[in-house]
């Protein structure tokens, strides 16, 4: 390699395995990496004195250092660390020493043995690359600063991003279909934008959509773009895009058009809510054949107008595939439902409200009155009010023998979302924004999880009823004889928590329970803090058919977190919706 930047060897996106249950978080502020991310997981300083006795040469990696750190470009821009490596080149954060702020800088990425003519295309493509961005005026598209030539390479100077990429998210999970709807409906405005503005993104996929902590949603790496009226780069027979994401007219020689790029959004959506790309194989031919022959399986988890929008992006005619247009409204209804009307119980409970409007203002006697009014209430306004007052009672008591013993309509802390999970465990919960949700369907549970590590909430559900010839449902008790089952799986079997200490309470409302358990993690020490488990358990239905569901909470046993894991636990009781059995 050269001086150009970057590792030899860079893994492909076949070495990306299906997303499974993360197993740590980390605890720094990462940066948004632009495709690629410091592989050490270290934001390292910037040294002021780079040239000591003793200190690695430029081009050599040492720990998190990068390589180049502390260099200056333009004249201006101070490299501080490495942010991640992609096809053309390497990401560093920089400090802009002229306006005093943190960039991303892009520098060139080229191996020593390629030929020279293959150098200028690489160089020639980061140039579009700036010019593509640059021309683009939308929120979710990365604003270009500045292109620097340094020792006769272009360096592109842009904002920097910090967040995560959408495919790091995805490594740890799946996401629900109205965060999917969210994200994909600002990657079309991009794309939307990027078209009117004649540019082709032609690489759009999950390592290339960062997500700010703001709820920013942007999309990156313009290396590949095609812009309308310019020569074309590629040599002939090469190919350039991320595999899985490529359009069919694209691998057959077609000319490509903004179609193409909705096509790889369908794929990203598709990924986003199954957690694996519908075409994905262990090797690129046979990715190329599936994604010119392979119906893909409709979504399992994205059912719904999401579901079926995605199937009609993946249509391989590039003029089946539906509009810009209809893509953004129906991505904004998923996204965004419009509220419902009432429900039943719902309009039961603003019944007695409305009553004693009515009853209120009816005229006395003398002002014309109402037939529908019996006289002796148009005479006398105090026996209005009794009868309102008996209709509000009435009501009441009503509302509270139809309506959802487990419905709340408290407000959501603040930062909290609802999460529709009927299609996992029939009912809804809300948890902090930022959990990171995994599911295991076959098993009838949900997770989602704090992205420092410290919380998780767990939403599983069996039922009597069995899901296939062969399958023995449970039996399923009452709220306490399963929370003694519980208890007993900790304490012994496959389950078991090391020193594990269940209690059992009696929970608020009818037929629940509630487990508290402090263990010690498998393995660790007497030093080591314990964990607690605060598990809530619900049975409905008759003696023929029973469901249960176990919400619980994992926090630490003691101090602050203990406080807060609790304060957790009660607010996600208060906003659990079950689906009518």
């Amino acid at each position: 390699m050269t001086r150009d930047g970057g590792e030899a060897e860079q893994p492909t996106s076949y070495e990306l395995q299906p997303p499974a249950p993360p197993t740590g978080a980390r605890q720094d502020d990462s940066y948004a990496s632009y495709g690629a991310y410091d592989q050490d997981g270290v934001d390292t300083p910037y040294d002021p004195d780079p040239d000591r006795r003793g200190a690695p040469p430029y081009g050599h990696r040492s720990g998190g250092t990068g390589l180049g750190a502390g260099r200056l470009i333009g004249g201006r821009y101070r490299l501080l660390s490495r942010l991640g490596i992609g096809g053309m080149g390497t990401v560093w954060r920089a400090r802009d020493e002229v306006v005093d702020r943190d960039v991303a800088v892009k520098e060139p990425r080229v191996p020593d043995h390629v030929p020279e003519q293959q150098r200028q295309n690489t160089h020639q493509r980061m140039q579009r690359e700036a010019r593509a961005a640059a021309r683009i005026d939308h929120p979710s598209v990365v604003t270009v600063h500045d292109v620097v030539v340094e020792d006769g390479s272009p360096w592109i100077v842009m904002e920097l991003v910090r967040g995560r990429s959408l495919g790091d998210v995805l490594s740890e999970g799946t996401l629900d279909r109205r965060e999917a709807a969210r994200i994909g409906l600002a990657v079309l405005g991009a794309l939307r934008a990027a078209h009117a503005a004649g540019v082709l993104h032609r690489d759009v996929k999950p390592d290339n959509v960062l997500l700010a902590p703001d709820g920013r949603v942007v999309l990156t790496d313009f290396g590949i773009a095609q812009i309308e009226g310019e020569q074309r780069l590629t040599e002939s027979g090469a190919f350039v895009g991320s595999p899985e994401y490529i359009a069919p007219e694209r691998l057959l020689g077609r000319r490509p058009g903004p179609e193409s790029d909705l096509w790889s959004l369908g794929v990203v959506l598709y990924t986003a809510v199954e957690g694996v790309s519908p075409f994905r194989r262990s090797h690129a031919p046979g990715t190329f054949q599936a994604i010119l022959t392979a119906e893909p399986q409709p979504p399992a988890h994205g059912t719904g107008p999401l579901g079926e929008l995605v199937m009609r992006l993946l249509h391989k005619d590039p003029a089946a595939r539906p509009a810009a247009e209809e893509i953004g409204e129906v991505l904004e209804a998923v996204a965004r439902p419009v509220p419902q009307a009432p429900t039943q119980t719902q309009a039961l409970a603003q019944a007695p409200t409305q009553a004693l409007t009515t009853l209120s203002t009816v005229p006395p006697a003398g002002d014309g009155g109402s037939k529908w009014v019996p006289p002796v209430l148009q005479r006398s306004r105090k026996a209005r009010w009794g009868l309102a007052g008996g209709l509000l009672v009435a009501a009441a008591a009503v509302g509270l023998v139809l309506a959802d013993p487990f419905a709340s309509r408290a407000t959501m802390p603040e930062g909290w979302t609802v999460r529709d999970e009927r299609e996992v465990v029939e009912a809804s919960l809300a948890v902090p924004g930022d959990y990171q949700r995994t599911v295991e369907e076959d098993k009838g549970d949900v997770v989602f999880r704090d992205p420092s590590g410290v919380f998780t909430v767990y939403l599983g559900r069996a039922s009597e009823q069995p899901r296939s010839e062969t399958d023995k449902p449970p039996r399923i008790g009452s709220a306490k004889d399963e929370a003694k089952k519980l208890m007993a799986r900790y304490t012994s079997g496959p389950d078991a928590l090391a020193e594990a200490e269940p209690t059992l309470e009696d929970g608020a409302g009818p037929d629940v329970a509630e487990v508290t358990t402090v263990y010690r993690a498998p393995g660790s020490g007497e030093d080591d803090p314990k964990r607690c488990r605060r598990s809530h358990i619900i049975v409905d239905g008759d003696n023929d058919t029973k469901v249960a569901w176990r919400l619980e909470v994992w926090m630490p046993a003691d101090g602050k977190a203990r406080d807060d894991g609790e304060r957790i636990f009660e607010d996600v009781i208060k906003h659990l919706q079950l689906q009518e059995s």
